[in-house]
């Protein structure tokens, strides 16, 4: 009782998986970072070379895929697994993101995906970012976000975190690369990135981080007091 799913959906760098995080250490729910395995499924891929127009070679690398979630003691942060190897570091390099929209428009890698997310959140208390949360993972969750920004802020948080991790990546590179994701994302036939009627949008192009997360904080806790008061109701 009181446990909901949160969807968090939106583009490229607008902030929605340190977002999400948030909300989910706040709540004290558990946060599924569903672009992490996106992203580890790109990796899987080009260590594989796996041909995105061989369906044999796709289907091939989906049976040797595992992707899990641990929390570095050290840190307190959570981190990807692919097959039982950290690779935290390695799938937010942009040789990755160049790659990610391509490898996440393949039917059978979503498919595989899908069913994967909507295991992990089967008994609610989560928030889940990507692209499609709301729309396909978890279309009755019970709070639907959907976070944009506008291309320049985006591309400065971008290349912000980059260098954060000794990436030195120039300002237009990384522009040309959220714009050429955003146009895959929206278009894919795939479950495209669209911004489902039921969500709330939130703009974060000059809220500060705070602000964003608490926003998605109070309106969650608002539904969660309206489920206890409802079930209370329904004895």
């Amino acid at each position: 009782m009181g446990k909901i799913v949160i969807a968090i959906d939106g583009y490229s760098g607008c902030g929605k998986s340190s977002t999400a995080k948030a909300v989910a250490k706040d709540l004290g729910y558990t946060y599924i970072d569903s672009g992490a395995m996106y992203r580890a499924v790109t990796l899987h891929f080009l260590n594989n070379l796996v041909t995105l127009s061989n369906p044999k070679e796709i289907e091939k690398a989906l049976k040797s895929l595992e992707i899990s979630f641990h929390i570095n003691p050290d840190s307190g942060k959570q981190e990807t697994y692919l097959n039982g190897l950290n690779v935290e570091e390695e799938i937010r390099k942009m040789k990755i993101s160049s790659k990610v929209s391509e490898v996440a428009a393949v039917k059978e890698v979503r498919k595989e995906l899908v069913a994967q997310q909507q295991r992990l959140g089967k008994n609610k208390a989560v928030v889940m970012d990507g692209r499609d949360i709301g729309s396909v993972v978890f279309p009755s969750a019970e709070l639907k976000v959907f976070m944009s920004a506008d291309l320049l802020t985006r591309a400065g948080r971008r290349q912000q975190e980059l260098q954060e991790k000794g990436e030195i990546v120039d300002l237009e590179e990384i522009k040309n690369n959220l714009s050429e994701r955003d146009r895959i994302d929206s278009s894919r036939k795939e479950s495209p990135l669209i911004k489902v009627s039921d969500a709330i949008e939130i703009d974060t192009s000059n809220l500060t981080f705070k602000d964003q997360v608490a926003q998605i904080v109070n309106k969650a806790k608002q539904i969660i007091e309206k489920e206890k008061s409802y079930a209370g109701n329904h004895r």
